[in-house]
């Protein structure tokens, strides 16, 4: 597992958003504590990201939530998080979907680590 983490850290991130959904995808892992990597394991019982953040599994706060994808005039902009990220969104809903890709990403790196593995 520890390549696998590896693998995602050396993903290239840019933007405060994909460094954010590096960061949650590095998370995850953290929170697997030896299972299996899918889906169902990430989700840890919830049925979709939406409840998993819903459910306190992920950042609870919406200032912590804010800094961990915003950049610095994003979160000037939204007040820290106290003003929503967008008009469709709220912090939880916007945590959710970047969980989504975290996964996304997790599942992608996956093959490669199990080639690794079994090499």
């Amino acid at each position: 597992m520890y390549e696998l983490q590896k693998r995602i850290e050396a993903t290239p991130a840019r933007s405060a958003w994909s460094k954010g959904i590096r960061n949650a995808a590095i998370d995850l892992l953290d929170n697997l504590e030896g299972r299996e990597v899918t889906e169902a394991n990430l989700l840890n019982g919830a049925q979709s990201w939406l409840e998993y953040s819903e459910g306190g599994c992920g950042l609870i706060y919406d200032a912590d939530i804010a800094e961990a994808y915003c950049t610095p005039s994003e979160l000037k902009r939204c007040k820290g998080g106290e003003n929503a990220p967008n008009a469709s969104e709220s912090w939880i809903q916007l945590q959710a979907r970047a969980l989504t890709q975290a996964s996304r990403l997790i599942l992608w790196a996956k093959p490669f680590w199990a080639n690794q593995n079994n090499a």
